[in-house]
């Protein structure tokens, strides 16, 4: 495999007003994304989890491990990625998956699944997977992605509200992570509702939306947030802030360190990491596709994977939280002018630039208005009119669209994507078998599925010669239809001296239909019948002699087409050929 990073080819023709526009661009990134890393990074990370991390270092903080994650794997995405203008870091798509791994494993759990799948996601760039990604099903992934929208709103409520959650008995505690247990715990605590916070938190997210059409000109995250840092602060306004939560974000990027790493550990946290893994790749091969649709490019998907891969080794390394390529950022860095990868690495020193410098006003921000921008990026994740567009879809797409939102939402991520891959893997292969079928010479149904109306006439009564039977096989041959073709020869009463099977119809053949070739074929030679084939396509042929098919069948039994075998099994049976009929 060749590996094809982007920045190697964009540098080649490299010059001073490409980098203006690189500057430009990355700048202008930098800002959108400097609250929303911190605000995955809050959202990313239970309350206990970011205390045991204030344990052991004070800079260790929620909105740290975000910026940390969109410096180190945003510059990294964007120098070893297979995108020329894709920008990656933290987004919201990760949050659900990375809450839980955090809740169950703590931090140290969360880095090793982190670094497992960057693993992951460069064996899989080395092994071409690139491609297959693409053929995760679509209401797969709109029901998984509106799923995490809703369970990311919902995990908002309290500090766009600014509730104080206790107990019954009055004792304060964190948020669950059950989706339905924590909407009772907020029901509960909606008394204690803080409207100084709300009006900051829903005032921020009507800012953002509103400030959309002129975007990227006036970045409308950075312009909401910092509006509402300044009226809490001159107003007194008594709602929490990141620094009343946080306390002060450091001033300084972390040394590397290595993940504590066991070995029952990693068994445990393998799941996990298979979904981080799966959920970057689809995410960043698709923020690439959006890309390659504004800039008229091309991206190699495999090396893109390679560098997302890189990309989370490094997250891991360097105390950060999982990342992937981000489409609203990427959107941005398109239409601020960024015409190479050096946009996106950029946009990651922006933000290096930002901690050095300017890291003690973040300090001022109120989380109320951190949860209204999340909002935002929940309504855009829900992609509700695409999700409202796929409810008239064939109701097996329905059924797979809702479990996977369902079960996204009520269970867990890593059940909801690996259930509904299965499932929708299970339609397909239904409608694969529902397509396939036998006919018999005279167009007749014998397997399962309708006989084709477009297919090619059935050859004609007086063609057919005495003691011949024709089957004709359309579709895959594959392990859901192959027992159709052994059912036939059941339904034949009396064992005629030939069977023609004709393969026209069949474009591919696996390893569960070439066995069963090769049991009708031992069928027809112990009830002492010859087996002819025709029209083989040269895959399937192919996969015949790989498997020693078409030496048992005989290269002779094998013929172009059915009139050629038919005239052959008259030859053989000692009649003779058809006159061509009178007109």
């Amino acid at each position: 495999m060749a590996y094809r990073p982007a920045l190697v080819a964009s540098l080649r023709a490299y010059n001073g007003r490409k980098f203006l526009a690189d500057l430009f661009a990355g700048v202008t990134v930098g800002l959108v994304a400097l609250p929303l890393a911190m605000a995955f990074g809050i959202a990313s990370i239970p309350t206990d989890v970011a205390r045991e991390l204030g344990q052991r270092a004070d800079w260790l903080t929620p909105p740290a491990l975000g910026l940390y994650t969109a410096i180190v794997a945003g510059f990294l995405i964007s120098a070893l990625g297979g995108s020329r203008v894709q920008v990656g870091g933290p987004t919201g798509a990760f949050i659900v998956i990375v809450y839980g791994i955090a809740a169950r494993h703590g931090y140290d759990g969360l880095a090793a699944a982190t670094l497992m799948a960057g693993v992951m996601l460069v064996v899989m760039g080395l092994c071409r997977f690139g491609a297959v990604i693409k053929f995760i099903p679509y209401p797969v992934t709109t029901g998984f992605t509106a799923g995490i929208a809703v369970i990311i709103a919902a995990s908002q409520i309290a500090d766009l509200l600014g509730l104080q959650l206790r107990d019954p008995s009055g004792q304060p505690i964190a948020q669950p992570p059950e989706f339905l247990h924590k909407l009772a715990v907020i029901a509960d605590n909606l008394d204690t509702t803080n409207g100084y916070a709300a009006a900051i938190g829903l005032g921020t997210a009507a800012l953002v939306f509103a400030l959309r059409p002129v975007g990227p000109r006036i970045p409308g995250p950075i312009l909401a947030i910092g509006l509402a840092s300044v009226v809490t602060a001159v107003f007194d306004l008594p709602v929490e802030t990141i620094g009343s939560r946080f306390g002060s974000l450091p001033r300084s990027l972390p040394m590397p360190h290595v993940p504590h790493l066991e070995w029952s550990v990693l068994r445990d946290l393998l799941p996990e990491a298979g979904t981080i893994a799966l959920l970057c790749a689809i995410e960043s091969l698709l923020s690439a596709v959006v890309a390659d649709g504004m800039t008229q490019s091309r991206h190699h998907s495999d090396s893109e994977l390679i560098g997302q891969g890189a990309a989370n080794v490094g997250a891991a390394l360097c105390w950060g939280i999982p990342a992937t390529g981000a489409i609203a950022r990427t959107v941005t860095n398109i239409k601020s002018g960024a015409q190479t990868p050096v946009a996106g690495m950029v946009h990651a020193l922006a933000l290096v630039g930002f901690i050095l410098a300017a890291a003690p006003l973040a300090q001022a921000v109120p989380l109320a208005s951190l949860a209204g921008l999340l909002l935002v990026v929940a309504w855009n994740m829900s992609e509700a009119r695409r999700f409202r567009a796929l409810m008239r879809a064939p109701r097996s797409d329905i059924a797979v669209l809702l479990a996977t939102f369902g079960l996204t939402v009520l269970v867990d991520l890593t059940v909801a994507v690996g259930f509904g891959v299965v499932a929708a893997a299970l339609l397909f292969m239904k409608r694969m078998a529902d397509i396939g079928g036998v006919d018999s010479a005279a167009g007749k149904q014998l397997g399962n599925g309708p006989v084709d109306p477009d297919a090619p006439p059935p050859l004609l009564p007086h063609e057919i010669p005495p003691r011949v039977e024709v089957f004709e096989l359309r579709g895959p041959l594959f392990f859901a239809v192959a027992d159709t073709l052994l059912d036939v020869v059941q339904r034949v009463e009396k064992a005629p001296a030939m069977f023609l099977l004709r393969m026209r119809q069949v474009p591919t053949i696996d390893a569960t239909g070439l066995h069963a070739l090769e049991r009708f074929h031992e069928t027809c030679r112990q009830r002492g019948v010859t087996l002819l084939v025709s029209g083989v396509q040269p895959p399937v042929r192919a996969a015949l002699d790989r498997a020693g098919i078409a030496d048992l069948i005989g290269p002779h039994n094998f013929f172009p087409h059915a009139r050629a075998a038919l005239a052959h099994a008259r030859e053989v049976l000692g009649l003779p050929q058809p006159q061509a009929p009178q007109a």
